[in-house]
Order: structure tokens, then sequence, then C-alpha cells
């Protein structure tokens, strides 16, 4: 591992994929105030921030070689944080090429580039690699994806693993957060919309997560490459408790009524795609490593009450 970096005296130029994600909003909006960053956001498409100071915005499909080799090999970053994915568990068993396109080609080619110019990769990964049967998960655990998704990111994981980049891989579990235009909503957001109407809600309460704000994902990202750490990191939130659990702690900090919950197993669900039940991190390694601190689910939910009401 060579050309270590020096904080203390240079600009770090910062190269995001999929800017206009969840993930990769939030890292525009801690990165683009940073001094010390000189920033390039890039996605597919129009730039979807209305924030438009403090970074440059280049469209990107990181799905074509040439593309992606055009623009990194001309700006040069000393740090790629990939936050580009398919995550849409059951539309990636349906789509094995689109996946594969998005969540484990583009990510050799990221591999390969980042060896040219020495760059320090950070790609986000999943605890969708792992079966569920002995979660919660430490880094070192014997990963046996349930589905093609979770397949997708383990290979994600391998080429890193087998290439001689700088790299390190952030696994993450159900990022949530409020951002600008999102393609896709999640699950805080949507059962927050839910509940407030009143609705009936069948709730699946035999699949156990620990869901992840969006701002400490960002922040581990962030933490990987000032503090220079290269392997792999489990960062999500830290606690662990089933999908109803999750509506129910909603229901309670928003004080709305619980009486149209209705909890269900994951059987009834005939979904595409095959499911862990239990996953969780063990989260000492990126604690005593990098530094993490991710907040409790109701610090999140304060948060995300402020963001929208702002």
């Amino acid at each position: 591992m060579t050309n270590q970096f020096d904080f203390s005296r240079n600009l770090m130029k910062v190269l995001i994929t999929g800017s206009n994600g969840l993930l990769g909003q939030k890292l525009v909006h801690k990165l683009r105030i940073d001094e010390l960053v000189e920033l390039i956001a890039t996605s597919k498409g129009e730039n979807r921030i209305s924030k438009k100071t403090g970074y440059i915005y280049i469209s990107l499909d990181v799905t074509k070689k040439e593309e992606l080799e055009k623009v990194i090999l001309s700006e040069k970053p000393n740090v790629i944080i990939n936050t580009a994915a398919m995550t849409n568990v059951d539309a990636c068993e349906d789509k094995k090429q689109e996946c594969d396109a998005l969540n484990i080609d583009s990510v050799r080619y990221l591999t390969d580039i980042s060896e040219q110019i020495d760059a320090h990769l950070i790609h986000i990964s999943t605890d969708f690699i792992f079966d569920g049967e002995n979660g919660p998960y430490s880094e070192d655990d014997v990963p046996n994806p349930l589905s093609y998704y979770g397949l997708s990111k383990l290979k994600s994981e391998t080429i890193l693993l087998e290439s001689s980049c700088r790299w390190t891989v952030l696994r993450t579990i159900i990022v949530f957060g409020v951002a600008e235009n999102l393609s896709k909503g999640n699950i805080v957001l949507w059962a927050k919309e839910v509940l407030e109407k009143g609705e009936k809600l069948n709730i699946i309460d035999d699949q156990f997560r620990s869901p992840t704000l969006a701002e400490d994902l960002a922040d581990a990202c962030i933490l990987s490459f000032q503090k220079q750490k290269y392997g792999v990191y489990n960062a999500s939130g830290k606690d662990i408790m089933s999908i109803y659990e999750i509506v129910e702690r909603i229901a309670k900090y928003y004080n709305y009524s619980t009486k149209n919950l209705n909890k269900i197993s994951t059987s009834t669900l005939n979904q595409i795609a095959t499911r862990p039940l239990k996953t969780g991190f063990i989260l000492t390694k990126s604690i005593n490593e990098l530094g993490y601190n991710p907040h409790s689910f109701e610090e999140c939910l304060t948060i995300i009450d402020k963001q929208l009401k702002n």
C-alpha cells in the first residue's frame, strides 16, 4: 500500500459515484463544505441536488467502462467512493444482467482504474451476503448469500479482495434518510407516512435488521479515507430489531396508533428473492478502528424529523 496521503498539507480530491442517491447526496453535503476536499460528484443523468456550490458535477454511467475511464483518468481523484448500485432485491433476481452490470462489472472497472491512478476505492456492500442463520455478523463471518442481489455484492467484494488497489468495503443494512428527488423510498419515511394516515399495515416480524441512518454511513465513508483504513468494516445502525419493531418504534416516537399494525411472517409474502431472517452487525472493529459512532434509532428519528420540518 504505497502513496500514503498526508492530510495536513494537501487538498484531497474525492470522486463520488451515484451522487443522486440517498448516500451520495449525504456525502456531497458533508464534503462540499470541507476545505480540505476538492469534490467531484457523478451520477447518471442530471444533478438532483439543489445546492450546486462546493463541488463539480459530471453525468456518468458507471456501467460504461469508456465513460468511467475518460472521467476518472482525467480527474485523477485520490479517493473514489462508489455508492452506485442496484439494490432492489427482487429486481436483481428478475434482471440479472442489469444487476451484474451495476453491481459487479462497474466495480471491476473502478478497481482497474483505481489501480492505475493509485486511488483509495471505498465500496458499499450489504448484510444480504449472509444467510441470516447466525446474525449478528462480524467482518470475519463466512458469507452465504440467499439472493442474486446478495451474490452480486459478494462478487463485488471478491473483486476488491483479489485486486492490488487500496480498498475499503463498508457493509451496511437498510439505509434510510431524507434527500431530494430520490428514485426510491425507504422504510422509515414510508412507515411514517402510512402510520400518519392510520392505514392498515401488514408487517413481517420474523426478519431482524439494524437500520442505518444515511448520515452515519456517510461518516463511515469519510472516516475510511481520512484514517486510511483498508479492508472490510461493518457500518450499520446499532439497534437490531424486527421489521415490525422498526415500525412500532416509529409509531411510538410520533405518538401514532399501532392498532392497525398486523404481524405477519416472511413465508406469507411470496417474495421473488429469499431474504435472510436475522442479520445485524457487530460494530466493534468499526468503532475501534474507524471511530464509527452511529446514532440510536430514536436519535435517527429526531434527526429525520428536523430535516422533514425544514
